[in-house]
């Protein structure tokens, strides 16, 4: 199964506005800052509180976001769509597909975090994110 998941990009505000639609949505959010994380060490030490990825999530309903983006958002670019695959061929199918005529920004890898995963904008300059994580 596949879900279709909105990946919301901020510059140093991810906090404030997860927070914010925690308050009018309702849900349970967790936060994890850069600091918290294996890449704490590859990153300037005032990145640190930044928040590398955080999730809203109330019953079927999931919202993410993430720092990561920083000053590289511009108009377009906001907002990307994360494919969470639980299979693993069909992770690597989906990538395939969509990167015809776009751009592979982050290569399919094994992560940190267990799983399975890239970045690319298709060629009609959608964002995408895979992310697939064995049971």
């Amino acid at each position: 199964m596949t879900k279709v998941i909105p990946y919301l990009n901020f510059n140093g505000n991810c906090r404030e506005a997860m927070i914010f639609y925690k308050e009018c949505l309702g849900g349970d959010l967790s936060l994890q800052k850069i600091s918290e994380s294996p890449m704490a060490a590859q990153m300037p030490s005032e990145m640190g509180a930044r928040i590398l990825h955080s999730q809203l999530t109330k019953n079927e309903f999931i919202l993410r976001g993430s720092d990561m983006m920083g000053q590289n958002i511009k108009n377009g670019n906001v907002i990307g769509l994360c494919l969470d695959c639980t299979d693993e061929q069909a992770t690597h199918l989906f990538f395939s597909n969509l990167s015809a005529g776009g751009q592979i920004i982050t290569p399919l890898h094994q992560t940190f975090w267990g799983a399975t995963y890239g970045e690319l904008t298709d060629k009609f300059g959608i964002n995408w994110l895979f992310n697939h994580t064995k049971s």
